[in-house]
């Protein structure tokens, strides 16, 4: 069976999978900035932003199928009134697109009791479309999951850093592909084909995020990731090379 394409949107912290019509998004932390201000830092509401970013994506790509790969919402345990109000509103504003499908983070705790009727969700674990393999990545996927031959995974927000010759650290967000390191995935998962991986990054500028080449991949499937020789996209599609070779 041939595989097929993921190709990420240039430019964007999107995937658009051609041939099957669908788009993807991960980390949308809708209602972070209340967390930001009790830090100290104010900033605006970025949900009516993502929304038209969102709508421009949906308008140009025409998907038939969106995949929100988990972290709608941010504040937990609970959340605000606006925060709850926002991810309703986001919700119902994007359904007319395509089917939309749900992964739940480790943010979305009761994201079903502000999710419109007709969008599905998935159990937290991962849901497989054509052998393609969703999962938010904050716990382990199910069996069948690991079985597929590709497998797209947000959570981590990562990013790349570069120091300057003065010690200046700067970040950039960016897209990472690799594989699982072969003795410790089949330690986990006996049955597994070996899925390659993609890592999206957050679709919320204001998330930050895990610099990859310093820190690694957060959540468990980062604990059996290769990740060493795993290759670094730019955003603009610059490639970076292996994250082993930009520490």
């Amino acid at each position: 069976m041939r595989l097929i394409e993921l190709q990420p949107i240039l430019n964007e912290p999107a995937l658009f999978i051609n041939e099957k019509k669908i788009l993807v998004i991960a980390d949308l932390h809708i209602g972070i900035e209340s967390e930001l201000s009790e830090k100290g830092i104010n900033t605006v509401s970025q949900t009516k932003k993502m929304i038209s970013h969102f709508f421009s994506l949906c308008k140009k790509y025409k998907p038939k199928e969106i995949v929100l790969l988990g972290d709608i919402k941010h504040n937990i345990p609970s959340s605000t009134i606006q925060e709850r109000r926002d991810v309703k509103n986001f919700l119902e504003e994007i359904q007319s697109f395509g089917i939309i499908h749900i992964i739940p983070g480790n943010h979305d705790g009761n994201i079903q009791k502000i999710t419109p009727n007709h969008i599905i969700i998935h159990p937290s674990n991962g849901f497989i479309i054509e052998n393609i393999a969703f999962v938010h990545g904050h716990r382990w996927p199910s069996q069948e999951i690991m079985q597929c031959e590709q497998i797209v995974i947000g959570h981590t927000h990562p990013t790349i850093m570069f120091t300057d010759r003065l010690g200046y650290k700067t970040f950039e967000p960016c897209w990472i592909k690799g594989n699982f390191d072969n003795f410790e995935l089949k330690a986990k998962y006996p049955n597994s084909s070996n899925p390659k991986i993609l890592i999206i990054p957050a679709f919320n500028p204001l998330c930050g995020g895990i610099a990859a080449n310093n820190d690694g991949i957060t959540g468990p499937l980062g604990k059996i990731m290769d990740i060493d020789n795993a290759q670094i996209f730019l955003i603009d599609g610059t490639y970076l090379g292996k994250i082993k070779d930009i520490k």
